[in-house]
């Protein structure tokens, strides 16, 4: 809290309880995901999805760190891991096996470019690969398909995560995509 005018520090003390030995990692930019902040009103218009909206910006504003033909490549705004990843299709399609022959070929091959680039700039020891197919599977945007690409490093899974339903990501989202960007072949 260096830096912040006193009666900031002063409201923050006061509302984090009773001082004691506990360190606080305070993540309140998680609110706007826990909250549905993001989430389209309506998950099958394609005007609200953000995965359709996310190709019409720039890439640095959207994070894309790659655009192929019918797919593309975006940090997830609300990472699991460092570097977490999604490839995406263009066209707003929810299930997998709506694909056609040319998405899902362009899907895995950037999943596998996907892995290649953050092995070379992140040198994670594993990842998680998958989708979540509708909402009671997990997708937080069960209307448009995405294929998400964890990065997985020993020891990542400490007790934040499980105790503190809290994640540290220790790089900026904007810096990690000029890192994937210019490693991208």
């Amino acid at each position: 809290m260096r830096g912040e005018p006193a009666p900031v520090v002063a409201a923050a003390r006061r509302f984090a309880g009773v001082p004691d030995d506990t360190q606080r990692l305070w993540t309140p930019h998680r609110m706007a995901y826990i909250g549905g902040e993001n989430k389209p009103q309506d998950p099958h218009d394609d005007q609200q999805c953000p995965f359709c909206a996310a190709p019409q910006r720039s890439d640095e504003e959207s994070l894309i760190v790659h655009r192929g033909e019918t797919a593309y490549v975006i940090l997830n705004l609300y990472p699991y891991n460092a570097g977490h990843l999604l490839v995406c299709p263009f066209r707003h399609v929810s299930d997998y096996t709506d694909l056609d022959e040319a998405e899902v070929l362009e899907v895995a091959e950037l999943t596998r470019t996907a892995m290649r680039v953050i092995r070379e700039v992140s040198r994670p020891a594993g990842f998680n690969l998958g989708m979540n197919q509708g909402e009671v599977a997990g997708a937080g945007i069960a209307a448009h398909l995405h294929q998400h690409v964890v990065p997985r490093w020993p020891g990542d899974a400490n007790f934040l995560p499980i105790v503190g339903r809290t994640k540290a990501v220790p790089i900026l989202l904007g810096h990690t995509r000029q890192l994937y960007a210019d490693a991208w072949p």
